[in-house]
């Protein structure tokens, strides 16, 4: 490597091993400004300066900025010295006449990730992204390079989570896991109290304003996929799973909407179709929810309504009832949405779905990652709201036990001492 004028910052301890790393695949699990993305560029800027061709991406452009403003910085003497060329425009910094090479580009998926190649491919807030920006066309990339790839990530919230264009938003934590056992990967884990030259009353003020899980996931950067004191675990969640080719005949099919909070940007309304088998058990079909206006979630139930043949639409009159009536009618008059009345928490109705699921009587068709996150996530602690669970919990409440009014007394008794044996 050609001794150049480079101003790069000391690495703390923690991002020490990772550089000094020569693992062909490295995972790095870190905490919300525990220094993930000044690694990234420490490392695109020295294996640039070995004469190689680097290709970061992220989903965002805020991302893109702080990556190019790190790569600019620590090159601006050789910039200023016309021995590298600079495009701002395009976010590149190359070696005119050569194939070294900085690029920097906002990714999502596989398709905003094409059209380029890399000897060293560095994909940052990596959860953010769908799979397939790896494995359609990051993967490929390595392969015709034999280069090295670097993925990056904080475990999903659910406030992040609402953003990505995942199909499983546990992806990158599960890359991290098998990582672990595989030849020519390297995994790394350091969370936001790592980073030394992080302001400690900045990060306390941040963390204030966090529920316990967020802070576990964004700032400790733990992977928590189920949390103490949920109705619902993986294990009990896997259990129920059938293929869709299992699914018995229907009798009675509901598309329940639980409408997103007017004032919650990172929320959706849920939408999960569920129904009743000749059987006698309950069955979640799908996960429809999305974050959009009346008019959009409305149609995508309206959608759901028909390609089910379902047999009704149902919503909470308490909250946003009057609005998912207008919105139905109003899109099709055919449709009569059915109003169903909360009297009691979200917990408390949740009991006796939960109760059925551990009896056997209730199972999920296929993989619905987003909801079966709020199954086991969700406790009375949690601050936002689940509108996907609460959507399944109105079907499968409407399907299941009807008219039936539940013994929440006991129900309330059989919750206090779950909560007391968690403790």
């Amino acid at each position: 490597m050609t001794n150049y004028d480079v101003h790069l910052p000391t690495p703390h301890e923690k991002q020490k091993p990772i550089i000094d790393s020569k693992a062909k695949r490295k995972v790095i699990k870190a905490g919300r400004r525990g220094g993930k993305t000044v690694t990234g560029y420490y490392i695109a800027v020295t294996e640039f300066l070995k004469g190689r061709r680097v290709l970061y991406a992220a989903p965002t452009q805020e991302q893109i900025d702080r990556f190019w403003e790190g790569c600019r910085r620590a090159l601006a003497s050789t910039i200023d010295a016309g021995v590298f060329k600079k495009n701002e425009t395009k976010h590149i910094i190359e070696l005119s006449g050569t194939e070294q090479r900085i690029r920097a580009k906002t990714a999502w998926n596989a398709d905003t990730l094409r059209g380029d190649y890399a000897d060293v491919l560095i994909l940052d807030e990596f959860q953010l992204m769908n799979e397939d920006a790896w494995g359609t066309v990051g993967a490929p990339m390595m392969l015709d390079t034999n280069g090295d790839a670097m993925f990056i990530f904080t475990p999903p919230s659910f406030r992040s989570r609402s953003v990505t264009k995942a199909d499983d938003p546990q992806h990158a934590q599960k890359m991290f896991k098998r990582a672990k056992d595989k030849d020519r990967w390297e995994t790394f884990h350091f969370t936001s109290h790592d980073n030394p030259h992080l302001s400690k009353e900045a990060l306390g003020d941040i963390t204030e304003d966090m529920t316990a899980l967020a802070y576990r996931q964004e700032i400790l950067a733990e992977d928590v996929d189920e949390v103490p004191g949920a109705l619902w675990t993986r294990s009990l969640i896997e259990k129920s799973r059938i293929p869709k080719a299992e699914l018995p005949e229907l009798t009675r099919i509901i598309i329940p909407i639980d409408p997103q909070g007017k004032k919650k940007k990172f929320s959706e309304t849920g939408i999960v179709p569920c129904g009743i088998g000749v059987d006698g058990k309950g069955y979640v079909l799908s996960d429809d929810s999305l974050n959009a206006r009346p008019e959009q979630w409305g149609q995508r139930a309206i959608d759901c309504y028909y390609t089910w043949k379902a047999d009704r639409i149902v919503a909470e009159a308490n909250f946003g009832g009057e609005m998912v009536e207008y919105v139905i009618q109003s899109l099709d008059s055919s449709i009569q949405p059915k109003m169903v009345h909360a009297s009691r928490g979200k917990i408390i109705r949740a009991e006796p779905i939960s109760a059925m699921w551990e009896k056997e009587r209730c199972h999920i068709v296929g993989s619905l990652p987003y909801l079966e996150d709020e199954m086991c996530t969700y406790t009375q602690d949690t601050v936002d709201s689940p509108n996907r669970l609460d959507s399944m919990v109105w079907g499968m409440t409407e399907l299941m036990l009807g008219k039936k009014e539940p013994d929440w007394s006991s129900l309330q008794k059989a919750g206090a001492q779950r909560d007391m044996e968690v403790v």
